[in-house]
């Protein structure tokens, strides 16, 4: 055996087929196997080695010249340098990473663990927020430089589980989760030492979260529904191939749609300097900036490339819409729809809702409709396959007319607490939507059926919420403690439900580089 050759489950019949072949050639055996797999249409990932020596010599002078080119690597160099990321941000790059990397060694030598970096980074980033919420300039300028020194232990963590091969399951739902909580803590500790000084910025907070999950669906969705896309081709693919070509190029487009690094940087600046409303003004301008450059660049790509995408993706697709029985019973009701039909439907309804909720006052009949109409049109979304060039456009305009739906409502209500109850039930609804990202990128497929369906669906918690508003129509003071006790189920059943599934010997290690950082 002379190399090594590994495959996803969905290729092992490819792979199966290669071996069948036996190709014979003077390459090793585990090369021949991966250009057949590759002739089948299968994409093969070959690592890039750096430093690091692979050769199978055929004679002994080329056996000595191996060995010693081997004894000159330089292991712990490797090592440092192999424990960042190979992509992250600009502020990463040359503002972290530079000593961050020697943290992580200093852990592994101390034998801490990357889950324990991990549990300090949380709790750094909540005692920012708690300096926050005091709505002091003393303690925006803490929360300010805890939420750098809780980045710094962000990257620590993952450097330290690449640098020691510290791998676990639990590792890998901690760093998938922890990132999000922090940052949405954050917001909701701005919001809370803003009110301290007499600024109500809780609907910029939870805009702010509402743009910042829409925008991550969208990542999700575009790159499941591309995952195993056949004949992946595309010229506005080919166009960014050529720009990350010129070195600057790569820089400035990564830096202006502000992935976490940059964006965390900001924040922690205008913490410190500004007030909490100038904070979520940069958020929301800053963000949504980035989230239109890159959702266009993907429906670009999505209208001019040729792919078929494949079962697997409609069903991960799927799975992200977070369908509840509402939808999937107008679903068979429906039956197969005409392409295109599923991201017009979503449109259609989503534009139905939030306009009804702008538009007519709190608790009205209308809104309770446009819901209905809503479910209805979620049903219709789901009928077909959602396999079209845009499909994957679905689940981010589902988030967007749930999490909007609750703000607008919220603020309709115009009562002490209401925003605030709503920040917390989108969070629990979004916590929801990223563990389900986070078990199809394990390989395992959504939630169980009957989670989905305790939590009613996007359509049915819609639906719900919409109900309370019109039956508290005239007691719009108990509208904060309904959304509370709404909040409070989800995040239950699906918390519990969660952490049995992270914890359980047959979750899946994913380890999830996530955005650049």
């Amino acid at each position: 055996m002379t190399g090594a050759f590994a495959v996803q489950p969905g290729a092992r019949a490819a792979l199966d087929a290669a071996a069948a072949l036996a190709p014979g050639g003077p390459d090793p055996y585990a090369d021949r196997l991966a250009s057949a797999v590759e002739a089948a249409g299968i994409p093969v990932q070959r690592p890039d080695l750096g430093t690091l020596v692979a050769a199978v010599p055929a004679t002994t002078a080329e056996r000595g010249a191996a060995a010693a080119a081997v004894a000159a690597v330089d292991d712990e160099a490797v090592r440092l340098r192999t424990a960042v990321k190979s992509r992250d941000g600009f502020f990463t790059t040359f503002f972290i990473s530079p000593y961050s990397r020697y943290i992580a060694r200093w852990c592994a030598r101390r034998g801490l663990t990357p889950n324990q970096v991990t549990t300090a980074s949380l709790i750094t980033a909540l005692i920012a927020a708690a300096c926050a919420a005091t709505g002091e300039r003393g303690g925006y300028i803490a929360a300010g430089v805890l939420l750098l020194v809780s980045f710094v232990l962000d990257c620590t963590d993952g450097q330290l589980a690449r640098y020691s091969l510290q791998y676990s399951t639990m590792g890998a739902w901690l760093d998938a989760t922890f990132d999000r909580a922090k940052e949405y803590s954050f917001y909701a500790g701005l919001a809370l030492g803003a009110a301290r000084n007499g600024d109500d910025v809780w609907a910029l907070a939870l805009g702010a979260m509402i743009l910042m999950t829409c925008r991550h669906v969208v990542d999700f969705a575009f790159n499941e529904a591309n995952h195993d896309a056949a004949a992946n081709t595309s010229p506005t693919a080919a166009l960014s191939d050529r720009l990350d070509s010129v070195g600057w190029t790569v820089w400035v487009r990564r830096m202006i749609i502000l992935p976490i690094g940059e964006r965390w940087a900001m924040i922690a600046v205008l913490t410190a300097v500004t007030s909490p409303r100038t904070v979520f003004y940069a958020l929301l301008i800053g963000c949504a900036f980035g989230a239109l450059y890159t959702t266009a660049g993907r429906v670009l790509r999505s209208l001019t490339r040729k792919a078929d995408r494949t079962d697997r993706a409609a069903r991960a697709l799927a799975d992200l819409a977070d369908s509840g029985p509402l939808a999937e019973l107008v679903a068979r009701a429906v039956g197969r729809t005409a392409p295109g039909a599923g991201l017009a439907a979503a449109v259609v309804g989503t534009g139905a809702l939030l306009w009804a909720a702008w538009a007519q006052p709190f608790g009205a009949l209308q809104t309770v409709a446009a819901a209905v109409f809503y479910a209805l049109c979620a049903g219709v979304a789901v009928a077909r396959p959602l396999k079209g060039a845009l499909d994957w456009l679905v689940p981010p305009v589902f988030r967007a007319a749930e999490y909007t739906t609750v703000l607008i409502l919220a603020a309709k209500a115009d009562v002490p607490g209401a925003l605030p109850a709503a920040f917390g039930l989108v969070a629990a609804v979004a916590y929801h939507h990223y563990d389900t990202v986070y078990r199809i990128r394990g390989g395992t497929g959504a939630p169980p059926h009957w989670l989905v369906r305790t939590t009613g669906g996007h359509e049915g918690r819609v639906l719900v919420t919409a109900v309370l508003a019109a039956a508290l129509a005239t007691r719009a003071a108990d509208f904060p403690v309904a959304l509370t006790a709404l909040a409070v189920a989800v995040a239950l059943v699906v918390l519990v439900e969660s952490i049995r599934f992270w914890v359980s010997s047959g979750a899946p290690a994913v380890h999830d580089e996530g955005e650049p950082a």
